[in-house]
């Protein structure tokens, strides 16, 4: 339902503007708040990647105590920062340059393919990241008192 939003809010901004690149406008946007959405998260020391994982994983929030799985999910939170990142400088510069066809092809190329690198790229720092004695992400560890 919330894609069906989008588009049509997508459709209304092109519509309204009269110009077809401004159909992927509100994805140059969503982008950029997503980079600053996962940006903020590592700076106060929330990562995204782990509350989502957290909570895939059923641990909720316990990773949290983990001094060595708050690094890990800090540092693999990074990747995700890029991908937004690339996309607000690769559909910024198609879209002021109005290559509306070339738009449509990198909003293809730039989603699942580029996510499934982001995962893939997570998942090595994560286990490069955790000590080799850490039980790992379902089995977060209590600080030493």
């Amino acid at each position: 339902m919330v894609s069906v939003t989008l588009v049509v809010l997508a459709a209304y901004v092109a519509l309204r503007t009269g110009r077809a690149e401004d159909f992927f406008l509100v994805q140059v946007f969503l982008n950029a708040a997503s980079a600053l959405a996962w940006l903020a998260s590592i700076v106060v020391r929330w990562p995204l990647l782990g509350v989502v994982v957290g909570l895939l994983t059923g641990q909720k929030f316990r990773w949290r105590r983990d001094p060595d799985l708050l690094r890990a999910y800090r540092y693999a939170s990074w990747p995700w920062v890029g991908q937004y990142v690339l996309r607000v400088v690769v559909f910024g510069a198609l879209w002021l340059a109005g290559q509306v066809l070339v738009l449509g092809i990198m909003r293809v190329a730039l989603t699942w393919p580029l996510q499934a690198v982001c995962v893939a790229a997570s998942w090595w720092i994560l286990r490069r990241t955790l000590p080799a004695d850490h039980p790992g992400l379902r089995h977060p560890r209590e600080p030493a008192a």
